[in-house]
């Protein structure tokens, strides 16, 4: 382990000492002592990883001597030890960055002990989240997350590399399970905005009357059960990107109001007065032909323009060739790592059979029957047999088992729920029913998700 640098500013010897002896009784501390500022400057190129600085020193007092530490590297901590308690003076260096303030007593060398390992802490942490960031911008690069060579899938990589060297909005088409929210993270992640938040809402599955208060925040006393104030998700987003998926289902009152933050680059939260600035990197996703919507007038025009941007629209896995191979083999290996199990290949029968398949559900539905063909293999080898399509397997056995019409029903719209990931919104349009019929066997529990 790298030792932990720590210097030490102090024009006294006496108490210079103490200081450098009480904090060397830490083995893991590299203590440097200085007499002047002028000295300390001359060494910042050596990187400390924390410096305490006397306030009242021969050249400098400590405000003009921090400001200079800062101006050379603002990422050094900075603790400041005074003779005198001066509150004004203290609360002034704190605003200006200091990450403490100490009084010469007789306990301060321990409470610079203590303070110390609070900063270290903070610093290893913060150095951690940093770490996981970049860990995470790496798992969610182009040809990491989202596998394949198709030319199809090419194309989408070209205009995502497009759309990562700027801020415009971008809109992703597609049907469900073709990937939209991974392609909207390795986006956020290839972006100068990587090291912010990215934060997805699904609009579907938002009951209309929280819609609001979940995207915009709302103010304590608001309405009945606002106990406290809520930060919305787009002031969750905020310096990173916003990921709103199936935006088609945003109520229309709902969609003037957005359509108002994103003009406006703010926001007022729900019975709230105060303007809360926004700078938010917007991509929104939808299954639906958004024109279309707008046609039939169920989307605003001008919605419609403002959230359209850069268009990336996702070819569906029976368009992308042998990349449905590619993926099962990805699939395969995933499964068997988180698993602790032995690698697992892919026979050519069973591979002749993933590549006849329509996959309705797409990539997500891949996922589904390789993890299940992974389980039901002799552990060496996925055949024929072994790959199980949810879809026939359903139809069996809506009719091997006799049931009246409502519980053929019942199991109908749970299939297509659990194919859907429970997106009410989704299972409706495909069975071609009204999604209140949903929520109401849902309410009286015929169905739970």
């Amino acid at each position: 382990m790298e030792p932990y640098k720590i210097f030490i500013v102090e024009d006294d010897p006496w108490y210079g000492e103490i200081l450098e002896y009480h904090l060397s009784l830490n083995p893991d501390y590299l203590i440097t002592r200085f007499s002047t500022g002028k000295e300390l400057l001359s060494s910042l190129h050596l990187n400390p990883d924390l410096i305490t600085i006397d306030f009242s020193l021969p050249d400098f007092k400590g405000d003009k001597l921090y400001e200079k530490i800062a101006a050379a590297n603002d990422k050094i901590p900075v603790i400041v030890i005074s003779g005198q308690e001066q509150i004004s003076v203290a609360v002034n260096l704190l605003k200006m960055g200091v990450k403490d303030y100490l009084v010469k007593d007789d306990n301060t060398k321990d409470i610079l002990w203590n303070s110390i390992i609070r900063i270290r802490e903070n610093s290893s942490l913060k150095k951690q989240v940093e770490y996981l960031k970049e860990e995470l911008g790496q798992k969610f690069s182009y040809n990491k997350s989202i596998k394949g060579q198709s030319p199809s899938l090419m194309k989408v990589f070209s205009m995502m590399e497009k759309a990562s060297r700027t801020n415009i909005n971008v809109s992703l088409t597609g049907e469900t399970g073709t990937g939209k929210e991974v392609v909207a993270k390795a986006i956020h992640y290839g972006s100068d905005r990587k090291k912010k938040s990215f934060v997805a809402v699904n609009m579907a599955a938002i009951p209309r009357e929280l819609i609001e208060s979940e995207l915009f925040g709302h103010e304590k006393g608001s309405f009945t059960g606002a106990i406290a104030r809520k930060i919305g998700k787009f002031e969750e987003a905020t310096g990173g990107t916003i990921f709103l998926d199936e935006i088609a289902e945003l109520d229309m009152s709902l969609q003037s109001k957005l359509l108002r933050v994103l003009q406006e680059r703010e926001l007022i939260r729900v019975g709230g007065n105060e303007k809360v600035n926004l700078d938010v990197r917007l991509i929104v996703a939808t299954h639906k032909n958004l024109a279309e919507e707008v046609k039939k007038g169920n989307f605003r025009e001008d919605l419609f323009y403002r959230i359209m941007g850069l268009p990336i629209d996702l070819p569906p896995l029976r368009e992308r060739g042998s990349d449905i191979l590619i993926l099962a083999k990805h699939f395969s290996e995933e499964f068997t790592k988180d698993n602790k199990l032995d690698n697992i290949t892919i026979a050519e029968d069973a591979r002749e059979k993933l590549m006849r398949y329509n996959y309705p559900g797409n990539v997500r539905e891949l996922k589904a029957i390789i993890d299940l063909a992974a389980v039901m293999c002799d552990g060496k080898e996925i055949h024929a047999d072994d790959i199980i399509y949810s879809s026939s397997s359903a139809q069996e056995a809506f009719t091997v088992e006799e049931k009246t019409l409502r519980q053929h029903t019942c199991d109908i719209i749970r299939f297509y729920l659990r194919k859907y990931d429970n997106d009410v919104i989704a299972a409706a349009d495909k069975l071609d029913i009204g999604k209140s019929t949903i929520y109401k066997m849902i309410q009286l529990k015929e169905i739970v998700i």
